[in-house]
Parts: C-alpha cells; sequence; structure tokens
C-alpha cells in the first residue's frame, strides 16, 4: 500500500454515524492563481478512492462502500467604506473596485469502515 500523502489545501474533519459510517468533509478557498493546485489534490483524493474502492462508490444506503459530493462557488469581495453622519443619523457608504475572485471548493466523502479506516491511512488523519 502506498504510503500517506501530506495535503496542503485540504484539512478533513472527521464524524461518524449510527451505522458506523464515516465522513470527512474538507473546505478550500484559494485565489484564481491557485485553482490548479487545489483541483490537482482534490483529484489525488478522489483517483485514490476510485482505484483503491474500484466500482464500490454508490449512496451508503445502497450498498455503497464510498461515496463524495464536491461543489464550488466563486466570490468576489470588495472593501465599503462607511461613514455615519450623526447628524441626520443615515449612513452613506461607498464600494472599491471588486477584487479577484476566491474559489471555495467543499469535498464530502463518505464511506464504510474499512474505507475511513484505509482513508485515513492513505492521507496519514488521525
Amino acid at each position: 500500500m502506498k504510503s500517506s500523502t501530506a495535503l496542503h489545501y485540504l484539512s478533513f474533519d472527521y464524524s461518524e454515524d449510527e451505522h458506523g459510517h464515516g465522513s470527512f468533509e474538507a473546505m478550500a478557498s484559494v485565489p484564481t492563481h491557485r485553482v490548479g493546485g487545489l483541483r490537482e489534490e482534490i483529484a489525488l483524493v478522489l483517483d485514490w478512492a476510485h482505484e483503491a474502492f474500484a466500482d464500490m462508490r454508490g449512496p451508503l444506503e445502497d450498498g455503497g462502500e464510498w461515496d463524495y459530493h464536491l461543489e464550488g462557488q466563486q466570490e468576489w469581495s470588495a472593501n465599503e467604506t462607511i461613514h455615519y453622519d450623526e447628524v441626520t443619523g443615515r449612513f452613506r457608504s461607498q464600494l472599491s473596485t471588486p477584487g479577484e475572485p476566491r474559489h471555495t471548493v467543499t469535498l464530502s466523502i463518505s464511506g464504510g469502515a474499512q474505507f475511513c479506516e484505509a482513508f485515513r491511512e492513505r492521507f496519514g488523519l488521525d
């Protein structure tokens, strides 16, 4: 078996349900120039799961050994200068030009006991 691989973008939290199914959840938010590295890391995790547990992916409630959910979002932010006029009791604000977008990705991987143990070992998780 391959030794553990350090992950740089994904930091997984683990939880377990009453049926003994585990869930690893990670969220990463990066600027545009780091999206490629983040996606490579996600691919590393998913490629391992597909190879190590080939043909076993599916909803756990339907007998699958593992499954995942992946979603992303882009966010733009702009600084807002806010002034309060104590005489009128009103606010006045001005937005700056929006900056570079941040790309946020959430990856949730769930699995049975065997999958979770192998996942922890492969990616050096406690």
